[in-house]
């Protein structure tokens, strides 16, 4: 039974989902737009017996992410872009020695420092492993504050489930803004969850070794071919939202909050007879590539909305290419869009046989 409605940022419901999820141990060091998330975890973490550590440095802190995944440990670290590009060395070892962790990125604005600004700069980073090596991160994009909580639940769940690290990929619209959510309370940690594996002292048992070095002939490739098999499997966790796809002649895929922004330009259009729909990627990796095929499969057109220059429409193409081609709509980082902003591109669409053309800008 879900508990009173409460309203938080969507920093904070990040925060409560992790206590809710067991979360045991947490580094950071401070990045704007999520400070919100170690600022409440500092108390309430360490109130319920936890760790809270502000590291020296953002390579320092997933470090000892690393550290706490390696003894079993629910834990969890969170940044924003430059942050998470500080800590990527450390999130392919643990790509690659097979340890569960949740990574939470609150993107802003790129390159580089970029600003503080709202942006989806780091969808390539986050769905392409983003470190060195052939590696993947499962990757959930909420999209409303209620997401965001119940996203880091889930998240710990997978890191455990298939022992890899997951990422939480929202924005600064997200982080900071304000909803009401309702915490629910989790069946708590199964038990046993890391007893097979995790370095938790040796006594009485083999010694174990957590690795992600081959050196002898034969070795890599076939610690590869076990990390392409498990991202196989995670294939199974793909999934999407729809609406109004059923009818409609034209399918807007967007993510995270530029899609609750496009959800109430399709509802506006709807309202004018326009046969229109959205498509949201829940996970963007593994990418709902068949929802979207199949779709495309009954004849619909594409157009990708997205905050920064265009990235997810690689993978919506992909998804279609048997069948039909993906528009794209973008908004540089650094605007806060409103829903009038799509109206005219997406109405001017519905009005024409357009074909590909060139990307369009709001």
């Amino acid at each position: 039974m879900r508990s009173e409605r409460i309203l938080v940022k969507g920093n904070e419901a990040i925060a409560m989902g992790a206590m809710a999820a067991g979360c045991e141990c947490y580094f950071a060091y401070p990045i704007t737009p999520q400070s919100d998330i170690p600022e409440y975890l500092s108390t309430a973490l360490v109130e319920a017996g936890g760790e809270f550590i502000q590291a020296e440095s953002e390579i320092a802190a997933s470090n000892m992410l690393l550290g706490a995944a390696a003894c079993g440990k629910r834990a969890m670290t969170s940044s924003s872009s430059p942050g998470i590009s500080l800590k990527q060395e450390a999130i392919s070892y643990m790509a690659g020695s097979d340890l569960p962790a949740v990574i939470v990125n609150i993107c802003r604005g790129g390159p580089g420092l970029g600003s503080i600004d709202p942006s989806q700069g780091d969808y390539y980073q986050a769905t392409r492993g983003g470190g060195h090596g052939d590696y993947r991160t499962l990757v959930l994009a909420p999209s409303t504050c209620q997401e965001a909580y119940d996203a880091t639940i889930e998240a710990f769940d997978l890191a455990f489930r298939y022992r890899n690290p997951i990422m939480i990929l929202g924005d600064a619209i997200l982080g900071q803004m304000k909803e009401p959510i309702h915490p629910w309370k989790t069946r708590g940690r199964p038990a046993g969850e890391a007893e097979e594996w995790s370095l938790s002292g040796a006594k009485g048992r083999e010694p174990r070794l957590l690795k992600s070095l081959y050196l002898s002939e034969g070795a890599l490739a076939g610690h590869h071919a076990h990390l392409v098999e498990k991202y196989r499997t995670m294939q199974d966790e793909a999934r999407g939202e729809h609406v109004w796809t059923e009818d409609a002649d034209l399918v807007v895929v967007a993510y995270g909050s530029i899609a609750r922004i496009a959800k109430s330009t399709v509802r506006t259009l709807r309202a004018e007879g326009y046969r229109v729909g959205l498509f949201r990627p829940v996970t963007l990796y593994p990418f709902p590539s068949p929802d979207l095929a199949g779709l495309a499969a009954r004849g619909k057109r594409f157009v990708t909305v997205e905050h920064n220059t265009g990235q997810m429409v690689d993978d919506v193409r992909l998804a279609i290419r048997r069948h039909a081609d993906s528009e794209l709509l973008t908004v540089y980082p650094g605007v806060l869009p409103n829903p009038e902003d799509f109206e005219h591109p997406i109405r001017r669409l519905m009005d024409t046989e357009n074909q590909p053309e060139e990307a369009r800008h709001v």
